[in-house]
């Protein structure tokens, strides 16, 4: 199986889906920061960028819980992945002939479906095909190609714009380029028997039949929960885990200039990018549970810091710091939901945590945006940071994680 590459080397499907998400998230993020100033040139302004991005958020978190319980329930995840990824390829490109801001709606809600489409299936596959002790850093190395590509992304969208000043839509053509580039190297992921066998699907034998219950005899448990204990946690977080462009607002208030805007969001992803890998290493040996605490813990002590700063280097340094979030986090959460289970159940399960953290970013925004325009900027980013001390309490004292589940 991939799960059995050579020690100290990751498994070749690992890489591979860790180039996809490199791809397309150098399209997407090509588009992302353009389209507020390009829905203002079709008139409309922030209020219809929030319709357009809570749908659109909303869309992906639904379809990824759906097809988390779709991936337990076929034969092969590769097809689904492809699905997803090829759909938001496709559907990205058509912002260039978009004449009214419903279209934008449209092509963004299309782009999602592709999102929540591949989503499940693709964490599945990624679990399957890594060794069960190494599962944090085989979700850390994804991410952080993931982080890779939202830092590039944008720097070459600006790169693009100084060659053909205000075009946008010829970025968003180009766009096309890299999203292809993530469905050709999807298309190089094999996806083995040992992946199968390690996800919990066996071929059922001649003449091996269901029993009474419907299940084939397999001697596997069909599915099972994610712990509660780990499952709060993750929702009281996530309900703190506001969307980043809110820290981008604070930069600004303090003195940030606008061009200054993009270095820095280039920058807080380069720094996840760098340092996903190390850290999901070390909380595989030195214990998830811990690692995500410790996150939690210091994504409350980077907000407090953004609460408390005055001055724009502070907000340099503060962006540097919080980039080592997501390392201590995104590997270890994803791997304790994947471990917390059977190999059959692991897509109902990671479509539940995508489910969970998909509408409680959604709740987040909105609530951290209306603390932080009825209240203060300060009062929103320590109600964020408050959030993230309670599930780092309640991760400690609830959930206490089990041996890694059986692969087959």
């Amino acid at each position: 199986m991939s799960v059995g590459a050579p020690s100290g080397r990751l498994a070749r499907n690992v890489v591979l889906l860790g180039v996809v998400s490199f791809f397309a998230d150098v399209s997407s993020d090509m588009v992302m920061p353009l389209l507020p100033a390009f829905l203002a040139s079709l008139g409309a302004g922030a209020a219809y960028l929030g319709v357009i991005e809570g749908a659109a958020e909303a869309t992906a978190a639904l379809l990824k819980y759906l097809s988390g319980r779709w991936a337990d329930q076929v034969r092969r995840l590769l097809p689904m992945a492809i699905a997803g990824y090829a759909l938001a390829a496709v559907a990205r490109p058509f912002l260039a002939v978009a004449r009214a801001p419903w279209q934008v709606l449209l092509v963004r809600n299309v782009d999602r479906v592709g999102k929540g489409l591949r989503t499940s299936p693709r964490d599945k596959l990624l679990a399957a095909s890594a060794a069960p002790e190494r599962l944090a850093e085989a979700f850390s190395f994804h991410r952080g190609m993931d982080h890779a590509g939202a830092a590039l992304g944008p720097l070459l969208a600006t790169a693009l714009l100084l060659l053909w000043p205000g075009d946008l839509r010829r970025v968003f053509l180009l766009a096309a380029i890299p999203g292809a580039a993530a469905v050709v190297a999807l298309l190089a992921v094999r996806e083995t028997q040992a992946e199968k066998q390690a996800s919990g699907f066996r071929p059922q034998a001649s003449g091996e039949k269901p029993d009474a219950s419907g299940e084939k005899p397999e001697g596997i448990p069909r599915w099972g929960r994610v712990p509660r204990g780990l499952l709060a946690a993750i929702g009281v977080f996530t309900l703190g885990n506001s969307t980043d462009a809110l820290l981008l607002l604070q930069a600004q208030a303090l003195g940030a200039s606008t061009a200054q805007l993009p270095l820095l969001w280039a920058l807080l992803h380069a720094v996840r990018s760098a340092a996903s890998w190390p850290l999901g290493r070390a909380a595989d040996r030195l214990g998830r549970r811990g690692a995500l605490a410790l996150g939690w813990l210091w994504y409350a002590a980077c907000y407090a810091g953004f609460a408390a700063a005055r001055t724009p280097l502070q907000i340099w340094i503060l962006f540097v710091a919080y980039g080592l979030v997501a390392g201590l986090t995104e590997g270890s959460e994803r791997a304790l939901i994947a471990a917390s289970v059977p190999g059959p159940s692991r897509g109902r399960a990671l479509g539940l945590y995508n489910l969970v953290s998909g509408i409680g970013l959604l709740v987040a925004s909105i609530l951290a945006g209306q603390i932080w325009e009825r209240v203060s900027p300060q009062a929103a980013l320590l109600t964020g940071a408050a959030l993230a001390s309670a599930a780092a309490l309640i991760l400690a004292a609830a959930f206490q994680p089990a041996r890694p589940a059986p692969v087959a």
